[in-house]
């Protein structure tokens, strides 16, 4: 093999080999980052890996909602009425949250079976259902028009709960 050759061959070693760190170190990079979608029920199944941020999605359960007094502090419970998951936030929740409400909330598993939120997200609209929600519920065998009748049942009953009181602070 001629001096030429050798060197020619030894820069392209080089720059293969560069490239392959590259890749590898973007690659490693992207998988810190990707959050990975699950419902209260592949959460109960223990379809979720533990402390690794994912993301829960479903509505917030009726009469779950406990507020510290003294800090941001918030606990509640996301349901797809089938299973629950308990959900520990500490910030400012969005306008839109409340019992009855769909909610995503981005956090780590932790392994008493609670999620610890470092972000909640609220949807405007009961009957809105994001495609990873609808797609969970048919892999664990239920029906999203079923889940959704459901959410819009609670919204309404909310609704007209909240309604007199209302119009008492109208009144006053």
């Amino acid at each position: 093999m001629t001096p030429k050759r050798k060197q020619k061959l030894f820069v392209i070693l080089g720059l293969v080999s560069l490239a392959a760190i590259a890749v590898g170190l973007t690659l490693y990079a992207l998988r810190a980052n990707i959050n990975l979608f699950f419902s209260p029920v592949q959460i109960a199944a223990g379809d979720a890996p533990f402390e690794r941020s994912i993301r829960a999605g479903g509505v917030v359960k009726e009469g779950s909602v406990a507020r510290n007094p003294d800090s941001l502090d918030v606990e509640f419970t996301v349901t797809d009425y089938v299973d629950d998951l308990e959900v520990h936030f500490s910030g400012i929740l969005p306008d839109l949250f409340r019992e009855g409400q769909g909610v995503v909330v981005v956090g780590e598993l932790q392994q008493d079976g609670w999620l610890k939120a470092d972000e909640v997200l609220a949807r405007h609209d009961e009957n809105y259902m994001p495609p990873e929600v609808a797609q969970a519920l048919e892999e664990a065998g239920y029906s999203p028009a079923d889940y959704q009748a459901k959410a819009a049942e609670v919204g309404k009953r909310l609704e007209s709960e909240q309604r007199p009181d209302d119009a008492l602070q109208r009144d006053n």
